[in-house]
């Protein structure tokens, strides 16, 4: 093939005919060591009031991802045209090799390939280029990838255990192999402390599960032991991730370790306790366990006087791993300490940044009782004839020592105004104090709710650690198959651990004075399920937690926030401070009953919501005040000077799609704005009448002012029932459709011949083709500058 030939040939064209075979011809296996066309991250989801959509313009699209064996990536090699240089896609390569923490990224145009060496030694080269017959073979590779992650000969066989390969072709994302790789390297460098950041929604528990697999493959750990501190957590990971083990695993019960198991998943409390006899860890040898794994570590296992470290203390010969979705340290535990240095760490922040993870808006709400405060008369009895005690209560008060029924009925009515407003099936967790607040908000909840509750006794539920009956409908809330129960009142049940994708609404009306918790909270929303349509949650905040415990370089900005007024020392600074987290299993704390507090219950005093305002991010990081549609206003005229400049652009511009494709990069989803403006309209129309007021007319209505012209009579038969077909195509579909070729495969073009034939033979070739569907463009929006 001669250099001009090779110039018209697209990038899958280079792909096939040059870089592939190049690859291969150098000895790698095309069906187990190399992988084309890879999605590494899907792109962030966009968030503009209720609307969303993802923003596959980001997403992470590596072309070549080269590695030893399945899940031991070593290179990254980005194509390119033959119009680009050799190097032009190196810059890409380079990004994509950092985050798989590989040293190889590499760049091709077909003629040759440009070589970059992140594992290079002082003075030797980082980039060269080489011919298309000297690409580097897996042994090359392989020997740079233990440079870079200084793998001993002696460790290369553990490092090079293949992880489990899920028979429904399930693979490890691209942070979660990193994660496993990193954890099995320290582990063959004879490291027995390892820590795991990993946050809430990014399959923490399957990435353990092959670590251990790898590991036990291997032969590096023959017994391991898997602890959680809730049953929940436990059962869920026995029927889930950890199902591949088979026969081969247990879950400990009836206070006795097995030894015919190798994997042992234990509750905390059911293998120790208070009394001697209880520690039925002490039942098996120091050297017993060759592995533990410690999930959720952050909840005390790294406190000295925790329970968790009595077990680690006694199998302290064992590897340990803890796995923990909360970096932060405090004074009374730090995982850091303990475990060292995490090895991995995958933030919540770049989770929503690569588009698995579900980006977040917040409502915060002030209440006048919270932040004015509230002072009963002098000899106030409280609805049970008690004499309430004289003083100021405020936020820190409200249903821990003074509950005021006005206030939970307020708030029970503002999260089903929320919720009848977008989706009254929403899932939704409420957050509150203890036992006793989450039932009295179930009943508020039940009332503002009416005909919904009504209909269905389970539309509201406690889900608590004494409610056997909520506790019973646990599963079927978190199943997205299952419709009711819709809203679960709890206090501390479900702040982790369980796994409630299709939670879309958090609210919280409980205070909380630690990271750990706020962070485990949240959790409950982060996850992505396309599947039903949870693309991003809304945190509900009564107690101003959101803004006492923001931690931006772990978590990011909120998209959205409702409320003013704001002052992170409202609570006071005794109630900023971290706790030991050693939260009980499946239990709440009750401030009613056994600790000596005392509530007053108040019911004739009123309450009401303060000022609300929504904030948006806008393109500069900054907060705006504004609508969906105002944003988008915003955003068009800062591109566009007037609608004659708009209407000037959009004509010359010969893919209208390019301009759409740009404004979606600022945030402007033309399918959003449909729904605001109507979805019969053409994006050219939704475009003007947001962004100048234009009046805009349905794609039909310009469709049938060009059929009204005498505009096809100069065309031949042929070209004419072609062009009067796209113009159908665009009133139903819009001008991106007939803008791609590929409409031509369809109905009713596919009667007239391929697309080739029907190019060729109404206009005669691409150029002429190309001519009169921007002439048929132009006869569409010809009038627009006039009306």
């Amino acid at each position: 093939m001669d250099s001009s030939e090779k110039k018209r040939c697209s990038e899958i064209d280079i792909c096939d005919l040059f870089i592939t075979p190049a690859i291969k011809q150098a000895g790698w296996d095309q069906m187990q060591q190399i992988r084309r066309e890879v999605t590494l991250a899907p792109g962030p989801v966009v968030v503009r009031g209720n609307l969303s959509s993802r923003n596959k313009k980001k997403r992470k699209f590596a072309d070549y991802v080269l590695s030893l064996k399945p899940g031991l990536p070593l290179a990254v090699v980005e194509a390119k045209d033959n119009k680009h240089s050799v190097g032009s896609g190196l810059q890409q390569a380079l990004g994509y090799a950092e985050i798989l923490d590989v040293p190889s990224a590499l760049s091709s145009n077909g003629d040759g390939f440009a070589d970059h060496n992140r594992a290079a030694s002082t003075g030797e080269a980082i980039e060269t280029e080489y011919g298309m017959d000297a690409f580097p073979d897996p042994q090359t590779l392989w020997n740079r990838y233990r440079k870079f992650h200084r793998v001993t000969a002696e460790e290369q066989n553990l490092v090079q255990q293949p992880y489990h390969i899920d028979p429904s072709g399930k693979e490890p994302r691209y942070y979660q192999l990193d994660a496993i790789n990193r954890t099995v390297e320290a582990v063959a460098k004879g490291q027995n402390r390892v820590l795991l950041v990993m946050a809430t929604g990014t399959g923490k528990t399957y990435t353990t599960f092959q670590i251990i697999w790898r590991l036990w493959k291997a032969g590096a750990a023959k017994r391991t032991l898997f602890l959680a501190d809730r049953n929940i957590l436990v059962d869920q990971t026995l029927v889930n991730d950890f199902k591949p083990f088979g026969a081969a695993m247990t879950k400990i019960k009836n206070r006795s370790i097995d030894p015919a198991y190798e994997i042992h998943l234990g509750l905390y409390q059911a293998i120790t306790g208070t009394e001697e006899s209880d520690k039925i860890y002490k039942s098996v040898s120091r050297d017993f366990f060759d592995l533990i794994v410690i999930d959720e570590c952050h909840r005390g296992s790294a406190a000295e006087d925790s329970a968790w470290r009595e077990i680690l203390d006694y199998f302290n010969s064992a590897v340990q791993v803890g796995m923990t979705a909360t970096p932060k340290e405090t004074e009374y535990v730090s995982n850091i300490t303990y475990f060292g240095d995490p090895v991995y760490t995958y933030t919540l922040k770049q989770g929503i940044e690569d588009g698995f993870l579900a980006p977040y808006k917040v409502i915060r709400i002030d209440i006048d009782r919270d932040v004015e405060g509230w002072t009963p008369p002098p000899g106030m009895v409280d609805d049970l004839g008690g004499l309430i005690e004289d003083r100021e209560y405020n936020q820190r008060d409200m249903d821990r020592t003074l509950v005021l029924n006005q206030r939970t009925k307020l708030v029970a009515e503002r999260v089903m105004k929320f919720l009848r407003a977008t989706n009254p099936m929403s899932k939704t967790i409420i957050f509150c104090e203890d036992i006793d607040h989450a039932e009295r908000m179930r009943k508020a909840i039940v009332n503002a709710a009416g005909k919904l509750a009504k209909d269905n006794s389970k539309y509201v539920m406690r889900i608590t650690g004494d409610s056997t009956e909520g506790k019973a409908e646990l599963d079927k809330f978190i199943d997205p198959e299952e419709p009711y129960p819709v809203i679960a009142t709890t206090s501390q049940l479900l702040t982790t651990g369980v796994d409630a994708k299709t939670c879309k609404l958090i609210v919280i009306d409980r205070t909380i004075n630690s990271m750990t918790m706020f962070k485990q909270i949240i959790g409950r929303g982060t996850r992505i399920d396309e599947d039903n349509n949870k693309f991003f949650f809304t945190i509900m905040d009564f107690k101003r937690a959101t803004e006492l415990f923001r931690d931006d370089t772990f978590d990011g900005p909120p998209i959205v926030i409702l409320g003013e007024n704001d002052d992170p020392n409202a609570l006071g600074p005794e109630d900023n401070e971290g706790d030991p987290g050693n939260e009980s299993d499946d239990r709440d704390d009750n401030h009613d009953t056994g600790g000596g507090i005392r509530k007053f219950v108040v019911g004739g005093v009123t309450a009401r919501v303060m000022n609300e305002r929504i904030e948006y991010v806008g393109s500069d990081g900054k907060l705006v005040i504004e609508s969906y549609r105002d944003y988008a206003r915003k955003q068009i005229a800062s591109e566009y000077q007037s609608l004659d400049d708009f209407i000037w652009h959009w004509n010359a511009s010969e893919r209208k799609q390019a301009i759409i494709d740009e404004l979606e990069q600022r945030g402007v989803i033309l399918e959003n704005l449909a729904e605001t403006v109507g979805k019969d309209f053409g994006d050219f129309d939704l475009l003007i009448h947001i962004a100048f007021g234009a009046p805009p007319l349905t794609r039909h209505e310009r469709a049938e002012k060009v059929k009204k012209r005498n505009y096809f009579a100069k065309y031949g038969d042929k070209a004419r029932a072609v062009l009067e077909a796209l113009l159908d195509k665009y009133a139903d579909d819009g001008v991106e459709t007939i803008e791609d070729t590929k409409v031509l495969r369809l109905q009713p073009f596919a009667q007239l011949g391929t697309p080739m034939e029907i190019i060729k033979g109404a206009f005669g070739g691409k150029d002429a083709y190309d001519a009169a569907l921007r002439e048929l463009e132009d006869q569409i929006y010809e009038q627009a500058a006039n009306e």
